[in-house]
């Protein structure tokens, strides 16, 4: 299981985003441009002390992502979650090698990332509002894959 994020905008994002990935060991990538100088210093900022326990990838562009199709495992699917998608992400069956991609939090991802995708699931909301941070909505979406496909449950807490 990976997580993606295609071109973010907020630093602080990214640095969530690594502590989530650190903290339930799944991998990250970075689809660059950021809209925010990306620099090993940032990034280290941005994830406090969680950002040397987190497997990173960083990518030049989206077409990069994409040329490193060919080493995913053959299972893989690219699981985009947008407020364009027709299937509510509960009702999907995850696979433990999917890459849940999150898009810009200014903009999601245009319409060649879109048609790239495997599936587009969205988050149930609300009528009238727009979309729930991004990093939110990833360690929602997390939860649910890893759930799905690693049993994960919560630890009961110590007496």
């Amino acid at each position: 299981m990976r997580l993606a994020l295609f071109q973010p905008d907020i630093p602080q994002n990214l640095g969530s985003a690594l502590r989530l990935c650190a903290c339930l060991d799944v991998a990250l990538d970075v689809i660059e441009p950021c809209g925010f100088p990306l620099s090993d210093r940032a990034i280290r900022r941005a994830a406090m002390d969680y950002g040397g326990q987190a497997d990173v990838t960083r990518h030049d562009s989206w077409a990069a992502f994409l040329n490193g199709r060919d080493d995913w495992p053959q299972a893989a699917r690219l699981v985009l979650f947008t407020t364009k998608g027709a299937e509510p992400y509960h009702n999907f069956q995850f696979g433990p090698h999917d890459i849940l991609l999150m898009g810009r939090e200014s903009a999601g991802v245009p319409d060649d990332v879109h048609n790239a995708a495997d599936a587009r699931l969205l988050i149930p909301m609300r009528p009238g509002m727009r979309s729930i941070n991004v990093i939110n909505a990833a360690a929602m979406a997390l939860g649910e894959a890893l759930r799905q496909t690693q049993g994960f449950a919560p630890t009961p807490p110590i007496a």
